[in-house]
């Protein structure tokens, strides 16, 4: 959209050809970095903006293949209160991200509790009963007097907005009236551990009907509950002592359905509070950029990394940071972080996204670790990847990703991006001899392109890294809070393993659309495969990896998948690793929205010589 002001901002200095220079002084900045932006920058009350660039290229009709048509157009990170213009990508054609603090310390306003409640309340579908959700206790190590760092539990957190331990949230679904009950906190342990909020600080923080001492939760709990109310709770084990005795119902199986479909399309505060995760932490991977030449081993960029999303107001990481050199980039979960970036190694992988009041972000950047030995800085030919074939990959994902986010809209089936992604990168790996077929149709139905592309497209994002979906599916299976109560990272995994039976599925029109079985709760979906709608904010992030233990032991030992790929080809393909592009990419009413403003791509690459320039 074309800029409401010509207004000169503060801290910038306009230029001959009407752009202005802004200065940029991080305080994780070696040197006070200046950015200059091709276009006006105008002021703003809510929000970095800026002016309109291109429009993406239009699609055909709504198909699982072919979307409808997006008019997305690519403006930079911009940040407005009411989400109704598509818009593009940022960090593409020399566009410079610009690290915002004073829009970041706005204040959003109260939490919406009371809309989030109203909203699981639709979806259990009921005009009367009590919603019961107990927050998380503090809690400590087996055998220690210490523990791990607190962290609020989801469903309670979305219908209370408070974080800090001992609370429990009521919901009295035909009075519409949501009561926080807080813990009274002793004087001396205000001494050793600090104050936490009171009844006032609650009340101002989050949209609540009432906030009260957890004394009085029992005695209310009671009168509420002897009319033979029905209460509803997450899990048997939440159950209130209270409740025991009482003539009521308890339901401990419909509310986690109804709280998991809530969160799915989030509220404007919510989208509010992303993009300011994805603020935090595109500034910290821009800020690695300059300095990659400096780095010698994985641990410095974990520190560095968490050392600027710190400064910036958000200490806790989404989920543990990867930092993948070499070929550790083709591990999905590298969490070692402490190998060197010497030894010939490609690429750096870094897998890493900051938590903003208790909402995610998911950002990766893969970046080329040195430019080709041949290449100088005098001459106008040099590449700054490593090798050819590291550079070949490396396209081929943004292809994969930029394609993908392209389609983005509300009634595409998410499903037909990752179907997508994956004729994409058939097509480039036949193109480079990787793969070897008298078809890329030959290769899709046997699913033999998991051994290069083994995840899922991506994921939802909000109060988890990995967010709950709801009844509907994006892919194969259905993954939400059920299962994450009892699995682990590994287990789970931030990106859905596809393996290749599933992916020839996904090619065949007869499974296409039928609904997968699920062995977790909720049952399994009562729609196929979810369509995209507003507000929903997924991530996009294909990936090409070369996993020698994966590839020969699963697809290279299988005659039907060894048919199709070059060994001798492959063979020179292992140092090269993995490429990982990802964004969080919201939904709106006719395209979408790019979060994530980390240079990538071209603008990555000419940060990254940038900092080399200037190091020399």
């Amino acid at each position: 959209m074309a800029t409401s002001s010509e207004a000169k901002p503060a801290n910038t200095k306009r230029m001959s050809d009407g752009s202005f220079e802004v200065v940029h002084d991080g305080e994780f900045d070696a040197l006070s970095i200046r950015i200059r932006h091709a276009g006006t920058l105008p002021q703003s009350t809510t929000s970095p903006s800026f002016p309109d660039r291109v429009s993406a290229p239009q699609q055909p009709s709504l198909s699982a293949s072919s979307p409808p048509t997006v008019t997305a157009q690519t403006t930079p990170w911009a940040v407005e209160k009411t989400i109704t213009q598509s818009r593009g990508e940022p960090g593409k054609e020399g566009k410079k991200f610009v690290f915002d603090r004073a829009w970041l310390e706005k204040d959003l306003g109260k939490y919406p509790a009371k809309l989030h409640a109203r909203r699981v309340a639709h979806e259990l579908g009921v005009n009367r009963g009590i919603v019961y959700l107990p927050g998380q206790e503090s809690k400590y190590y087996d055998d220690s007097d210490m523990g791990p760092r607190f962290r609020q539990r989801r469903h309670f957190y979305y219908v209370s907005g408070a974080d800090f331990p001992g609370c429990v949230v009521t919901y009295d679904i035909a009075r519409d009236h949501l009561v926080l009950w807080i813990p009274h906190v002793e004087p001396r342990t205000v001494l050793y551990f600090g104050r936490l909020p009171g009844i006032e600080e609650c009340k101002a923080a989050s949209d609540l009907d009432d906030v009260r001492p957890i004394e009085g939760l029992d005695k209310t709990l009671a009168e509420l509950l002897k009319d033979g109310d029905t209460l509803y709770a997450l899990h048997p084990d939440q159950v209130p002592k209270v409740a025991e005795g009482a003539p009521v119902h308890v339901d401990t199986s419909s509310l986690l359905r109804a709280a998991d479909n809530a969160r799915v399309v989030k509220t404007e505060y919510e989208v509010e509070v992303i993009r300011r995760a994805n603020h935090i932490s595109s500034e910290a991977h821009r800020a690695l950029l300059s300095r990659l030449s400096t780095f010698t081993n994985e641990r410095e960029i974990d520190a560095q990394f968490i050392a600027s999303c710190t400064a910036h107001g958000a200490p806790i990481q989404s989920y543990p940071l990867i930092v993948a050199s070499g070929i550790n980039a083709s591990i999905l979960h590298y969490d070692e972080n402490n190998q060197t970036l010497k030894d010939g190694r490609q690429f750096l992988v870094i897998d890493g996204g900051a938590e903003f009041r208790c909402y995610a972000s998911d950002i990766t950047r893969t970046l080329p670790l040195y430019p080709s030995p041949s290449s100088s800085s005098s001459s106008s030919s040099s590449s700054p990847f490593p090798s050819p074939k590291a550079e070949a990959i490396y396209r081929l994902v943004e292809r994969m990703q930029e394609e993908c986010i392209d389609r983005v809209r509300p009634g595409v089936l998410y499903v037909s991006l990752h179907r997508h992604a994956a004729e994409v990168a058939v097509d480039g790996l036949l193109k480079l001899g990787l793969l070897k077929a008298e078809s890329a149709a030959e290769v899709l139905a046997q699913g033999t392109v998991s051994a290069f592309f083994p995840h899922g497209l991506g994921h939802h994002i909000g109060l988890e890294v990995h967010d709950v979906a709801g009844d509907e599916r994006l892919y194969m299976s259905v993954v939400g809070s059920s299962t994450a109560r009892s699995g682990g990272r590994r287990g789970r995994g931030k990106r859905e393993y596809v393996p290749p039976t599933a992916m020839a599925a996904l090619f065949s029109d007869e499974n296409f659309t039928t609904t997968a079985t699920s062995t977790t709760t909720p049952p399994k979906p009562t729609k196929p495969y979810q369509a995209l709608r507003p507000n929903m904010i997924l991530t996009i992030e294909p990936g090409i990896y070369f996993c020698r233990e994966y590839i020969e032991g699963n697809f290279l030992s299988n005659p039907s998948h060894a048919r199709f790929i070059d060994r001798d080809v492959l063979g020179t393909y292992w140092d090269v690793g993995g490429v990982r592009i990802e964004d969080d990419i919201l939904v709106t009413k006719d395209g979408y929205e790019n979060l994530t403003a980390a240079p990538k791509g071209d603008a990555m690459l000419e940060e990254i010589a940038r900092g080399r320039r200037v190091g020399e």
